[in-house]
């Protein structure tokens, strides 16, 4: 099973669909958490996603945007897209009975 910061990464990926790549992603995940993500800690998940086929990588163009360097494109797999459903789906069975998933809104307050 995927751990939280793999699934909020193959969410974010997702979600950018064909401009995934790494900065793009980071931004994603500090938006959606609201914590910080270290770029050492977002790429060392993205080869160990990849390693376990559920992303694939490519280096895309270089742009004068990014001082000739070039993007280090991702791609979710579909098993990837199946590992984050499962995690997904496991996630909202476990919270199906809490008291703040019950709640209107989810809050504690």
């Amino acid at each position: 099973m995927l751990g939280e910061f793999e699934y909020a990464l193959i969410t974010a990926a997702a979600g950018l669909g064909d401009k995934a790549y790494g900065a793009a992603i980071r931004e994603e995940i500090e938006a959606s958490t609201l914590r910080k993500c270290s770029i050492g800690a977002l790429y060392t998940t993205i080869e160990r996603l990849e390693k376990k086929g559920l992303l694939k990588t490519w280096m895309g163009e270089a742009t004068p945007q990014r001082g000739g360097r070039a993007k280090r494109m991702v791609l979710v797999t579909e098993t990837g897209e199946l590992a984050a459903k499962n995690f997904y789906d496991v996630v909202m069975r476990v919270s199906m009975n809490a008291r703040w998933a019950m709640e209107k809104g989810g809050s504690l307050s």
